[in-house]
């Protein structure tokens, strides 16, 4: 019957099975239906923690013979190659989409950067500084052309501030379209998004606490004027930043296919040149009033830059996902057995006490290294985050590494900031400077005590909505950073109290809704009956599923699975919908739900249906006894099927 929930409760095992389930507990989750027949359930797997030690693969190093030695080192030596070709590939896609999007909106950048009006509003200084970063693709580009400004006097420090603050939000984009790379594992895609994520969460957490703080204080352009007041910077030497390492190993390939001008987009944000003006971003080579051949291939075609731009797109998205795809398979080859169960245990470890306080701060100043060795914080997280798909780096041991990346990315501005003339120096070491006070108080704020490191949570429920809904990604892209800081920016455009009469009502609904989830988690006696849970609310208000059935349809997959009995998947109690998704649910509370299409599923939640996603789950028949075998359950995916 379509719909039946049933009771959920442990039960002990038939004295029958018992030689056959020895080393197994006593009791276990079971189901019992409506006749009274009885189905055990499979215990809870963590889908967050680290796969399992694999066996050794193939005969030991002691039991081969001369030759299978020598070819088993020739196959490890051609694979290590392979994925340090495959990574350096990767590196140049990453280059290739970065300065494809600068071809695209490069210019609108820059005329963004030149709303001095619209500037002095924080808020749409914040959505400037995402929407910009993600249109150059680069927070190092974007952070440098604000301190080119600053050090201009174009823009003021105060206006600056929220800008960079957007900046490190815009920056992490481009591992959230990497982790895209591992969807089709739906394990794999929940520990890669939340890897991803995390630096979302960070970001957003440490805005939400300082912007506000910023604006009524301004502690970060105090504090920073106190540091630069009380040294002699004037006399510091400025120069041009040197060289990242990362380019030089990538720049032999990337300048063969194109070469931009950064000039341009600096002298398109201070208002020298205009977007409507017939000037390229592309780099043109002249000697003597007569323009010469600079070597690309780019160069050679008589296309706009929008159109170079949306060609070099499509190519280095192609090539990204070819890479990814590549190097997600190589690395399941390289990394298993002992191998992955070594690294697990060298970048996991956790010292005993009181030296296992210091792992994460070691974890933070590597990501900072690395970081500042490579001058791109979104290659860095990106290269993490195919690992952590594959469950060789945790949840946990990627935080502080990304904590150490936004630390590291700051020397990028502090490089351009040193190269502004002395009598502007002043000034651009300052915004650098507040750039590296954001992220070093944002640190402190949700790192240094356990309780306090909210991103990790946040980026698991993240994780656990894309894992039930993938298309939830490519909605979450869109909505953080194109449409949130777009709709912002149209509305300021239109006048400050179009922006306060849509966004105070949005910020009210969130709060409001957030303090009902919070009540309803901590002390739902307190509130009426009816606001116990969200059931009372039209399904599309609270729940993703008509969405997702739609799209379900669309996409011809097996039908989304019935709405609001399906909660508990995302962690919810019955009836409760996505509004509220960090709800534990317990074995105890434990439901059966029956698809007609699909076929009965058991949720929980650390496990997810298929069904939703046109993955039908294995049939199991029960025993004679309507007591299914543990070892009959599959666990090759996230549902468990009777």
């Amino acid at each position: 019957m379509r719909g039946r929930r049933l009771e959920s409760r442990a039960v002990p095992f038939a004295p029958q099975l018992r030689g056959e389930r020895a080393a197994m507990k006593e009791s276990v989750p079971a189901i019992v239906d409506q006749k009274g027949d009885t189905k055990v359930l499979p215990e809870e797997e963590d889908p967050w923690a680290t796969p399992p030690d694999f066996d050794e693969q193939g005969p030991r190093w002691s039991e081969l013979t001369g030759a299978q030695r020598a070819r088993r080192v020739a196959v490890g030596i051609s694979k290590a190659g392979a994925l340090l070709f495959l990574l350096w590939m990767f590196v140049c896609s990453l280059d290739f989409l970065s300065t494809s999007f600068r071809l695209i909106g490069g210019k609108q950048a820059g005329r963004v950067f030149r709303e001095s009006e619209l500037l002095r509003n924080p808020v749409v200084g914040l959505m400037i500084g995402v929407l910009a970063t993600v249109l150059v693709q680069s927070s190092s580009t974007s952070t440098s052309v604000v301190v080119t400004m600053v050090g201009t006097h174009l823009l003021r420090v105060r206006d600056a501030v929220p800008i960079i603050m957007g900046a490190n939000i815009g920056t992490s984009v481009t591992n959230t379209v990497v982790s895209l790379g591992q969807a089709n594992d739906r394990r794999e895609f929940r520990r890669a998004f939340a890897a991803a994520t995390i630096h979302d969460m960070f970001n957003w957490l440490a805005v939400i606490v300082l912007l506000p703080l910023e604006v009524a204080t301004g502690y970060l352009e105090r504090v920073t004027d106190a540091i630069m007041s009380s040294g002699e910077w004037h006399q510091v030497e400025g120069g041009a930043p040197k060289q990242a390492f990362l380019q030089t190993i990538t720049k032999p390939v990337t300048r063969l296919v194109v070469q931009l001008d950064k000039k341009v987009l600096e002298k398109l944000a201070s208002g020298q040149i205009n977007e409507t003006d017939d000037v390229s971003l592309l780099k043109q080579c002249w000697r003597n009033g007569t323009r010469e051949s600079c070597g690309y291939l780019l160069e050679q075609i008589p296309w706009s830059d929008s159109t170079l731009g949306l060609c070099l797109l499509v190519v280095s998205l192609l090539l990204l996902c070819g890479c990814l795809v590549a190097l997600v398979k190589l690395l399941h080859s390289v990394l298993g057995g002992p191998i992955a169960s070594l690294l697990r245990r060298i970048i996991n470890v956790e010292p005993p006490w009181p030296y296992h306080l210091l792992t994460g701060w070691a974890a933070m100043a590597l990501g900072c290294a690395l970081t500042v060795l490579v001058q791109s914080s979104s290659v860095f997280t990106s290269a993490l985050t195919p690992l952590a798909g594959l469950g060789v780096v945790s949840l946990e041991r990627i935080y502080p590494l990304t904590l150490g990346a936004n630390i590291g990315t700051t020397a990028t501005g502090l490089l351009a900031a040193l190269a502004a003339p002395p009598a502007s120096l002043r000034y651009t070491l300052q915004i650098a400077f507040c750039h590296l006070l954001f992220n070093v108080t944002g640190i402190l704020l949700f790192y240094p005590i356990p309780a306090t490191r909210l991103p990790i949570p946040l980026a698991k429920a993240l994780g656990n909505l894309t894992s039930r809904y993938r298309w939830f990604s490519i909605l979450y892209l869109l909505m953080m950073f194109l449409l949130l800081p777009a709709a912002v920016f149209g509305l300021s455009a239109a006048g400050p109290w179009a922006l306060a009469g849509v966004g105070i009502p949005v910020l009210l609904i969130v709060v409001i809704v957030g303090l009902v989830n919070l009540v309803q988690r901590k002390r739902p006696s307190l509130l009426p009956l009816k606001l116990r849970d969200w059931s009372f609310l039209p399904e599309w208000m609270h729940s993703l599923d008509p969405l997702d059935r739609v799209l379900s349809r669309l996409c011809c997959c097996c039908p989304a699975s019935d709405g609001r009995r399906d909660a508990p998947v995302l962690g919810l109690i019955p009836n409760q919908s996505q509004m509220n998704i960090l709800q534990p649910v317990s074995a105890s509370s434990s439901v059966l739900t029956l698809n007609s299409t699909c076929g009965p599923e058991y949720h929980t939640m650390n496990g997810f249906e298929n069904c939703a996603f046109g993955e039908l789950p294995k049939k199991k028949k029960a025993t004679n006894n309507n007591i299914v075998d543990q070892k009959d359950w599959d666990f090759g995916g996230t549902t468990t099927s009777l």
